[in-house]
């Protein structure tokens, strides 16, 4: 298989793991993961990314710190989310959370199944451990730009190793609780974090794949008049 193979097979494979077994995934693996992710390129190589790892007692502590900070505070993340999803965006949004809510039988209409669903974010899927991932206040989106390829290759990195992922933008909604809870400082944007542990792969919440544009849909080329 050439290396483009291993790539493509790579990111096929890869998918948002909503559902996680309880077993600890070894420090060494997880170091492993980080260190390749860390080869990804960066704006005047200046490597933005700080991750902060929880082992499966502090992933506990901070499950039940989180779930009763949310309870009486609303978000309030470090960067602004998205004000609307429309077109094709909102499409693939929509067909992404139907496929997800057909796979674990909420049905269409019953907010409450789908508020109960939502709130799993904050429970991290029942993940092991969660990586905290922050960028250099100072750099602003382009160290954010930065990190985002350092959080793709952190998921294919994991893949590659077993070891399932889910990169969640919730966490990051409570930005200043997060900091503060791990004494993380002001000079840095809390951007996401990635769930991780071992798939359950019974689980009807790991039973579907989402789609992807084809290669017309986002790409053009440009000939010289």
């Amino acid at each position: 298989m050439s290396e483009i193979d291993t790539l493509e097979t790579l990111l096929k494979r890869r998918h948002s793991c909503r559902a996680f077994l309880d077993t600890p995934v070894e420090r060494a693996v997880i170091e492993r993961i980080t260190r390749t992710a860390g080869r990804v390129p960066s704006w005047c190589n200046a490597q933005p990314w700080n991750v902060t790892v929880t082992d499966t007692a502090e992933t506990e502590r901070f499950q039940l710190a989180l779930g009763e900070h949310i309870k009486i505070a609303a978000p309030q993340p470090d960067l602004p989310f998205p004000t609307s999803y429309s077109g094709a965006h909102q499409a693939r949004r929509r067909e992404c959370g139907f496929q997800l809510y057909d796979a674990v039988g909420i049905e269409k209409g019953d907010r409450d199944a789908a508020g109960a669903q939502m709130m799993q974010n904050f429970t991290f899927f029942g993940a092991p451990h969660v990586a905290l991932i922050t960028s250099s206040a100072e750099l602003g989106p382009y160290g954010a730009m930065d990190c985002g390829g350092f959080v793709s290759t952190f998921c294919l990195a994991a893949d590659a190793l077993g070891v399932a992922t889910v990169p969640q933008a919730a966490i990051a909604s409570y930005a200043p609780f997060v900091r503060s809870h791990f004494g993380i400082g002001e000079d840095r944007l809390l951007l996401c974090a990635i769930s991780l542990g071992l798939e359950d792969k019974a689980h009807p919440a790991n039973s579907f794949r989402t789609a992807r544009a084809q290669l017309g849909e986002f790409f053009e080329w440009k000939d010289a008049p």
